[in-house]
């Protein structure tokens, strides 16, 4: 723990739920402006993990660090430094999609003048200008998603986690949000990305941690898992192989 290079430090980490453990002892590092796919079956333990991660729930056991910062201690520090789009894009209903802009610019302490600038750039990227006015209720979910989104990159985060981010997006702007993931990772921004979206993660991630029963099958760059498995071999047949034997509880 405690290296320079890294945005993410997990070590031993255990999230239990009486005696079951969705998450079972699991280490691993990120390197700052890595993007870096996590993959797993429905139930593998994906979700909690970025839960613990961004401070939705308490491990049971073991330690974890953001930009050096301790996860059980110093979450309020590091809520100031990271993003997160959940799987479901849980907006405030009743306001307009500007109203919520500047509702999260304000609780990130994003400068007025600064949220004037950013904010018009973000509708106008994600297409949704004519909505700016739109009571967010109305909105599909795809909508909704591209709002969250927009949301989480107002205030620039270090560490964007990413739950099913493209889910509910229509091809244009999965192919915007992807395009957008990749310029920020070269920019320096960590990408701790969750999908079953396995030819995106194939594309994208730099290194790929496939993780099932709580516990991490395979963590490696896409070409030494195909080295490993064989030249021929995809993603999704590396994927299959590893989790095809296990169990999808988590």
């Amino acid at each position: 723990m405690g290296n320079i290079n890294n945005a993410v430090e997990v070590r031993s980490l255990v999230k239990k739920y009486g005696d079951f453990k969705a998450v079972n002892d699991i280490s691993f590092d990120i390197k700052k402006g890595e993007i870096f796919a996590f993959l797993g079956p429905n139930g593998a333990g994906k979700t909690t993990t970025v839960k613990v991660l961004t401070g939705l729930l308490k491990p049971s056991s073991g330690e974890a660090e953001i930009l050096g910062m301790n996860v059980l201690t110093e979450m309020d520090l590091i809520k100031r430094k990271i993003g997160f789009v959940p799987d479901q894009p849980y907006v405030y209903p009743y306001l307009t999609a500007f109203e919520y802009m500047r509702t999260i610019g304000d609780i990130y302490k994003v400068p007025a003048e600064q949220q004037k600038k950013i904010i018009p750039e973000l509708f106008e990227m994600f297409e949704i200008v004519d909505m700016s006015d739109k009571i967010i209720d109305s909105f599909s979910h795809g909508m909704k998603q591209k709002l969250v989104i927009s949301g989480v990159l107002l205030h620039k985060p270090e560490v964007m986690f990413l739950d099913e981010p493209l889910v509910g997006l229509d091809p244009k702007s999965a192919r915007i949000v992807k395009e957008l993931f990749t310029g920020l990772s070269k920019s320096g921004t960590t990408i701790f990305m969750c999908t079953h979206v396995l030819e995106i993660a194939q594309k994208l991630a730099d290194r790929i941690c496939i993780i099932n029963d709580g516990k991490i099958l395979a963590l490696d760059t896409f070409e030494n898992l195909r080295k490993k498995d064989g030249l021929s071999a995809d993603l999704e047949s590396i994927y299959l192989r590893l989790t095809e034997t296990a169990g999808s509880r988590g």
